[in-house]
């Protein structure tokens, strides 16, 4: 069978030989995969001008309601992703992290369109005053490149390492071209056909290269984004690419490091930490077969309990299954093939130059169900080096496979500078229930790696582990871990977008943002916009309320009202040596007298109060003082229906500016409102 390419917006086989895959248990022939025929340079013009231009006219919403339809459909159909993924030699658990792994990337960067406003740019942080009279200001502004997102993948995670790069550019508005890796493409290849045949994504946002894309680099420019994963030496080669450099294409790299887990010294063998560390160690080391860009690679405890590590380790491997993974009982699967499995001893005799072999037997191990012979299978392995500050290979060299290396350490000194021996790493743990040691650890060693896991007894209950990179944090490291940064949150959206610094004044900046800036012109409307519908309200639109007068029976029954007995707004013979000359109004109060003067009380399409953002009071309001409200509408984010009764709405944030009788500012503040669409009626 012949994998099948997607570009320019159809299935293409390639042409020629190709390349033959093989399952990894048994040996069989799994597939031929081939890209000879495909026109790359066409297929970024085709990505630039038809995936780039539908994503980017859409809002962040409408890209987030996107990547939720899109991980409900892809759940949907799991099952034969299974299937496929049993012939890379992963077990169903090694399987669960890459493919619902990956579908749970496409959840929480669907959730995190909740953070970005109902448009197809962002603008980020706050205005900066660039003018003594506030006529001249500056923002930024971020809009999706006019490229395409390049991904170049790794064998080890074919769905999980298309989708967690795919879910961001998405979100961000730009399309993209993945080229897994040949030897597990046909993997890649069964999701991107469930993906196309949904029809959810709009046309050109997706396209797939299964075989070789030798020269794609040859034809990136400015505006497009290559993202690669894999060994540092090849991402080494392809940054260094002479249009990669020529154009300033931003590349990330996240490459295999030399990942590391501490034992504190506080985890004694018998106490909790100390079984902890060993679950943690056996998992790292067998699941995917140790295929894993972070993987612990170097196991480091105190001196006085590495003998006691060392057995219990040894024990723990002892009880692992080595097999075809489509079989019962099977806890270790095959490398993801044999020329990799090849590799991989190569690596292990260069580190056995240096460091005992304790565990494992290349020669005599068990394989269960699975062809020996065929199949890539190799035992886990845990080697020993005593003296790691002189014999530094284990520092250098990475077997990417079921291969780790125990060292001791005496003192935490020493055990922060062995970690950073590795020369930058994606992620580093430590084991420990002594928070200071934890925050030692942390604090001292975080220069050298992408991510630091506290683990102990409580965190046990939920965590995810050394090896799991999560979707809101980044994921990538310093030096040998490649240097760059992928997910993250916003973080990684914003990789995907050119910032844009913008000068002007507030009402223009309003205009170009579509959120009202502070000195900007009103928009003053006859009817109450707390009248008017979602659809009716527009950024800009401002209330000038009535005006109140603040007395001492106002504080006096808000004091008794809110339980807030603080001596400055109670005890006027507490005021010297404070910023008051004499009792002051609670801020609070401030905001809700603010509230009672701007509010229209009758029912209409404002359904509730969602929240508050960013309350600053900035002078004090003293009894007699006059306060007036400046309601401006700065924002509105629409919301979908979560279910068929609900209510169609949106979220509109409101500028609250309380000023005085001078008209200074005492208080400002965003309110939230939910509010009701025009003609909505639940159904």
């Amino acid at each position: 069978m012949k994998l099948q390419n997607y570009a320019l917006g159809k299935w293409i086989e390639g042409t020629g030989q190709g390349q033959v895959l093989f399952d990894a248990s048994t040996g069989e022939e799994v597939a031929i995969a081939s890209s000879d025929g495909l026109d790359i340079g066409e297929m970024l013009a085709f990505g630039r001008n038809i995936g780039n231009r539908n994503l980017r006219k859409m809002t962040f919403q409408e890209r987030g309601r996107m990547l939720k339809a899109l991980a409900l459909f892809l759940m949907e159909h799991k099952e034969k992703y299974y299937e496929a993924s049993f012939k890379t030699g992963a077990t169903r658990v090694d399987s669960w992290i890459d493919i619902e792994g990956g579908i749970g990337n496409l959840f929480a960067n669907a959730s995190l369109r909740r953070k970005f406003p109902d448009l197809p740019f962002y603008t980020e942080g706050d205005p900066v005053g660039l003018s003594k009279g506030g006529t001249f200001i500056g923002h930024h502004i971020m809009v999706p490149k006019e490229g395409v997102a390049v991904h170049i993948n790794a064998f080890n995670f074919p769905v999980w390492g298309m989708l967690e790069k795919c879910a961001v550019n998405w979100l961000a508005g730009m399309p993209a071209i993945v080229k897994p890796a040949t030897l597990t493409s046909f993997v890649t290849e069964i999701v991107v056909k469930d993906i196309i045949a949904s029809n959810i994504l709009p046309d050109g946002a997706l396209q797939l290269i299964c075989g070789n894309a030798r020269t794609i680099l040859d034809h990136v420019n400015y505006q497009d984004v290559v993202t690669f994963t894999g060994s540092a030496i090849t991402g080494i080669k392809l940054k260094s690419n002479s249009n990669i450099i020529r154009e300033a294409v931003p590349f990330n790299m996240e490459a295999d490091s030399l990942n590391s887990i501490i034992l504190g010294m506080d985890a004694a063998p018998g106490s909790q930490e100390f079984d902890l560390f060993i679950k943690e160690v056996r998992k790292e080391i067998t699941v995917k077969c140790g295929q894993k860009c972070t993987a612990v690679r170097r196991i480091i405890v105190p001196n006085i309990y590495i003998d006691d590590v060392q057995i219990a380790i040894g024990k723990a491997l002892g009880s692992t299954i080595i097999g075809d993974p489509r079989k019962e009982g099977v806890r270790m699967g095959a490398l993801a093939g044999q020329e990799q499995r090849n590799e991989v001893l190569e690596r292990l005799r260069e580190l056995m130059a240096f460091s005992q072999l304790v565990y494992g037997d290349l020669d005599r191990f068990e394989v269960s169900h699975g062809s020996k012979e065929k199949g890539a299978y190799m035992p886990p392995c845990l080697l020993r080096n005593d003296i790691p500050f002189q014999q530094t290979g284990s520092h250098e060299i990475e077997a990417f496979g079921p291969i780790s290396t125990l060292m001791p350490y005496k003192d935490l000194d020493e055990a922060i500078t062995l970690s950073k021996m590795g020369k930058g790493s994606l992620c580093s743990s430590i084991v420990t229930f002594d928070d200071k040691i934890a925050r030692d650890y942390v604090v001292n060693a975080a220069t050298h790696h992408g991510r630091i896991l506290v683990l102990n007894r409580e965190s046990a209950v939920e965590s995810t582990g050394h090896g799991s990179p999560m979707p809101l944090l980044v994921h990538g490291g310093p030096g040998r871990a490649g240097g760059g940064e992928e997910m993250g949150g916003m973080r990684g959206v914003k990789h995907y977008m050119q910032r844009c610094a913008i000068q002007g004044t507030p009402t223009t900046i309003t205009a170009i943002t579509k959120q009202y800036q502070y000195g900007g012109k009103y928009l003053e409307s006859v009817k109450h916009p707390f009248k008017k519908f979602f659809e009716e309200i527009e950024i800009g639109e401002t209330i000038i309320t009535h005006k109140r007068t603040v007395t001492d029976a106002d504080i006096v029954n808000f004091a008794n009202v809110s339980w807030d007995h603080f001596y400055a707004h109670t005890d006027a013979t507490s005021l010297e040596g404070t910023p008051f000359s004499q009792r002051v109004a609670h801020g609070y109060f401030v905001l809700s007298a603010a509230a009672g003067l701007f509010v229209d009380a009758a029912k209409g399409p404002v359904m509730l109060n969602y929240g508050l953002e960013d309350c600053r009071f900035t002078k004090p309001v003293y009894p007699g003082m006059t306060i007036g409200v400046r309601l401006t509408v700065k924002e509105k984010v629409a919301q979908e229906k979560r279910e068929e009764e609900d209510y169609t709405k949106g979220i509109v944030k409101w500028l609250v500016d309380v000023y005085d009788e001078t008209g200074e500012t005492v208080a400002i503040a965003t309110i939230l409102t939910m509010v009701m669409m025009k003609g909505e009626n639940k159904s």
